[in-house]
C-alpha cells in the first residue's frame, strides 16, 4: 500500500485526495497524512473523507518525519512549491505530484528538479491537459502523423483569467507537449500597464489583476514555433484553445468535448474517448500507477515543468529588454 500524504488541504488538495480516494482500494494507495497552516483547513479536509483515517500537521517536515510516506502531493500557493518538493524528495519520498506552475522562478525550479533526480523520485507536474481525454488523444493523433510534420503551434488564453502563471502555465505547457521539442528562445510581450513586472507578484490566481496576460513566439530546438496569445484579459470565452499546424493538415482543440481535425481542408470532428477519471484526478492515479509499474517516467515530468517557468522568466526577460529574443538555457 502506499502511503499518501497532501500538503495544502483546500479545494486542489481535495481533489489530489479524491484521485486516490477514486481507486476505492485502501490496500493500494491511501491518503494517511494531510499538512496545512490552518487548523480549520485540516479539519474540513477530514471531513471529504469521513471514512478515511488522517492525521493533521501543520508542519510538512513533521509530517514527513513521522509518516513515512512514498507519495506526497503538493497544494500550495506557487511560491511555495520549492521548499516541499526539495524536503520530500529528500525525506524519502518515491513520487511527488506537484501543482503548477512547478515554481515561481528558474532558479527554484531547477533545484526541485535536480533534488527528485538525485533521489530518484517520480516528478508529476499537474498540467492537467495530459490527463485529459480529447488532448490526450489529440497528442497522439499529431504523433502518429495524421497532420503530417508539425509546423507550429498556436495557444491562445481568453477571458478575465488570462493571467501568465494561472491558466498562461497550461497554455504554454500544451504548446510545448504539441510542438515536442524544447524550447530554446522566446520573444514576449506583456499586457498594457505591467512595464515594471519582473518577477511573479501573484497571489495563487485569486486577484487576476496580480498577474499579467502576455503574447510571445516560443523557438522550439526540432525547429517548431510556437505562438502563446495570452493577452489581453479583455477577450471573450471559450478561455483556452490550441491548434496544431502540421504540413498536411491541422488540429483545433477549443474545449474538452471534441476537436476538429483537418487533413489538408476536409474536417472530421472528433469526439473526447470516455475515461472513467480525468484531469487532476486522473494525474494523481498515474503517479500512483507509474510507481506500481516500477517508476518510468511522468507524462508530466519534472523538465517539463521547468521548461514552462523558463519560458514565463524569458517572456519578463523579454519584454525588459524590448521584447528581444531571449536564450533559455540547455545545460540541464
Amino acid at each position: 500500500m502506499y502511503r499518501v500524504g497532501v500538503i495544502g488541504c483546500r479545494g486542489i488538495g481535495v481533489r489530489h485526495a479524491a484521485g486516490i480516494a477514486m481507486f476505492n482500494d485502501p490496500d493500494r494507495a491511501a491518503v494517511v497524512a494531510a499538512c496545512d497552516l490552518v487548523t480549520d483547513e485540516i479539519d474540513a479536509f477530514k471531513g471529504e473523507f469521513p471514512d478515511t483515517e488522517i492525521t493533521g500537521y501543520t508542519d510538512h517536515r513533521q509530517m514527513l518525519e513521522k509518516e513515512n510516506l512514498d507519495i506526497v502531493t503538493v497544494a500550495t500557493s506557487d511560491h511555495a512549491h520549492t521548499a516541499l518538493v526539495v524536503d520530500a524528495a529528500e525525506a524519502g519520498a518515491k513520487g511527488i505530484f506537484c501543482e503548477k506552475p512547478l515554481a515561481t522562478t528558474v532558479e527554484d525550479a531547477a533545484a526541485m528538479v535536480a533534488a527528485c533526480e538525485r533521489h530518484g523520485v517520480v516528478i508529476s507536474v499537474d498540467h492537467t491537459r495530459r490527463w485529459t481525454p480529447i488532448w490526450r488523444h489529440g497528442k497522439e493523433l499529431v504523433d502518429a502523423g495524421e497532420i503530417g510534420q508539425v509546423q507550429y503551434v498556436i495557444g491562445a488564453l481568453r477571458g478575465p483569467r488570462a493571467m501568465l502563471y494561472r491558466n498562461g502555465t497550461h497554455c504554454i505547457d500544451s504548446t510545448c507537449w504539441f510542438a515536442g521539442g524544447r524550447p530554446v528562445w522566446v520573444t514576449g510581450d506583456l499586457e498594457e500597464g505591467y512595464d515594471d513586472y519582473t518577477e511573479y507578484a501573484g497571489d495563487g490566481g485569486h486577484v487576476p489583476a496580480t498577474e499579467p496576460g502576455a503574447n510571445a513566439y516560443i523557438k522550439f530546438d526540432n525547429g517548431v514555433g510556437g505562438f502563446y496569445v495570452g493577452g489581453s484579459k479583455k477577450t471573450p470565452e471559450p478561455k483556452f484553445g490550441t491548434e496544431v499546424v502540421g504540413s498536411s493538415g491541422r488540429l483545433i482543440i477549443d474545449s474538452n468535448e471534441s476537436a476538429t481535425l483537418y487533413r489538408g481542408t476536409e474536417a472530421e470532428v472528433i469526439p473526447a474517448p470516455e475515461w472513467p477519471v480525468s484531469g487532476i484526478e486522473a494525474g494523481v492515479q498515474d503517479l500512483v500507477q507509474n510507481l506500481e509499474q516500477g517508476g518510468t517516467e511522468s507524462i508530466s515530468t519534472g523538465r517539463d515543468g521547468q521548461a514552462v517557468v523558463e519560458v514565463i522568466a524569458a517572456i519578463l526577460a523579454s519584454h525588459q529588454a524590448g521584447h528581444a529574443p531571449i536564450q533559455i538555457p540547455q545545460a540541464r
